[in-house]
């Protein structure tokens, strides 16, 4: 790749970026084809170079701010799995991978066969539960539901968990982003995250600065 085109397509990552970090569009590939009719380019950039220019945006918007909520989230996604540890919860997403900005939320994945254990569990321990939804996802073809649990907590943070059917516990999922596999942290390993370097970043190697 040239040098020139190296630069247009950095030029439409960073617009598809800002225009996922100002929220006036929520998915990848709307947000790189929206950006490439922005500037009047054919060129659509990966979405690991997208993800590369929301992060640095983030650092510029946010500075010190960002990594103090990366904690606070972090924190709170351990007391809520705490609570949901009957159900294999983990931690995914940007909270997970240590790339959180401001209009991240936590996300959380559990294992039931029944969400009506997983919605009483919060409820004991007085979280509201602001909607509760299902999404349809995609996996191998096959198109399947999923239902999804929403909590707004009192920092302000908003929590997203999915609950999963028990069969999926061992299934392995890449990421469309860095390639790797979604692995996330149960309940043990994000304690010691906590405890070890609590700003700790779950990125493969030679992907994002930092």
């Amino acid at each position: 790749m040239n040098s020139s085109t190296s630069s247009l397509r950095r030029k439409v990552a960073r617009e598809a970026a800002l225009l996922l970090y100002t929220l006036q569009e929520k998915e990848f590939k709307q947000a790189k084809e929206r950006a490439a009719r922005n500037l009047g380019l054919r060129i659509l950039p990966t979405n690991l170079e997208v993800a590369e220019e929301l992060d640095l945006i983030a650092d510029e918007y946010e500075g010190e701010s960002r990594w103090k909520r990366l904690i606070r989230m972090r924190k709170e996604a351990l007391e809520i799995m705490e609570i949901l540890k009957d159900f294999h919860p983990r931690l995914i997403g940007s909270v997970w991978r240590g790339t959180a900005n401001k209009n991240s939320d936590i996300d959380i994945v559990v294992f039931s066969q029944n969400s009506r254990p997983v919605i009483k569990a919060l409820s004991t321990k007085g979280f509201k539960i602001a909607d509760i939804e299902k999404i349809s996802v995609m996996e191998d073809g096959t198109s399947s539901q999923v239902l999804h649990i929403f909590l707004n907590l009192p920092s302000g943070d908003k929590v997203e968990i999915a609950v999963r059917s028990e069969e999926d516990l061992t299934k392995e999922e890449r990421c469309e982003i860095y390639g790797d596999l979604k692995k996330g942290l149960n309940i043990a390993q994000l304690k010691n995250v906590l405890k070890k370097n609590p700003l700790q970043r779950f990125i493969p190697k030679g992907k994002i600065r930092k």
